[in-house]
Order: structure tokens, then sequence, then C-alpha cells
């Protein structure tokens, strides 16, 4: 499966377009984390165990748009792109989507 964040692939054709496709995921806070993020904020630096997170999420949605453009019959992803949104105190939505197409 072909993923780009851009609208076309330079030299293929798109043959079909299958339309929107989409995966998400919620992920919480862990308060073990939660408290090593605090006094990181103190002294100033990465939150590495955050970062990781984040990657787990934007991975973990990125194969479901996969699954749900390949349940399609999708060979490629055009135009993928991710958004992220606070649920409540401490959970957060990854949401990745993007345009299901035939690729000659």
């Amino acid at each position: 499966m072909l993923l780009s964040n851009l609208e076309m692939v330079p030299g293929r054709r798109v043959a079909k377009h299958l339309g929107l496709v989409q995966g998400s995921t919620v992920r919480a806070k862990h308060v073990g984390k939660d408290i090593f993020a605090g006094l990181k904020n103190i002294v100033g630096g990465e939150l590495k165990a955050y970062t990781e997170l984040l990657q787990e999420s934007r991975d973990e949605a990125t194969q479901r748009m996969v699954k749900q453009a390949e349940a399609a019959g999708a060979n490629a992803v055009l135009n993928v792109r991710y958004a992220t949104s606070s649920i409540t105190a401490g959970a957060a939505e990854i949401f990745a989507y993007g345009t299901a197409v035939v690729l000659e």
C-alpha cells in the first residue's frame, strides 16, 4: 500500500477514486509517565514517554486507515493527513485520513 501526503503520485495515473478512508485511536496518559512529565516540566527537555505514546498512536491510526483502504480495493492512499484532539483530561485522539485510490 502506497501512502503519500501528495494529491497525486508523479508518473502514476489514478485509475479509480474510492473515497475517504480513516483510522483513529484514543489513548490515555499513564499515571507514572504523567508524574515524570511533571518533573520534566521543571527542568525542561523532551518528554520521551509521550513522544513514544504519540508515535505508537499514529502508527495504529495509520494501520487502521490502511486496513479500510485495502477493504475498499485500493493500492494507495493519497493526501494523507493526521489530526489530534483532546477527548477528555488525560486522553487524546489521533486521527489519520486520506483518499483511497487505485493507481495504474
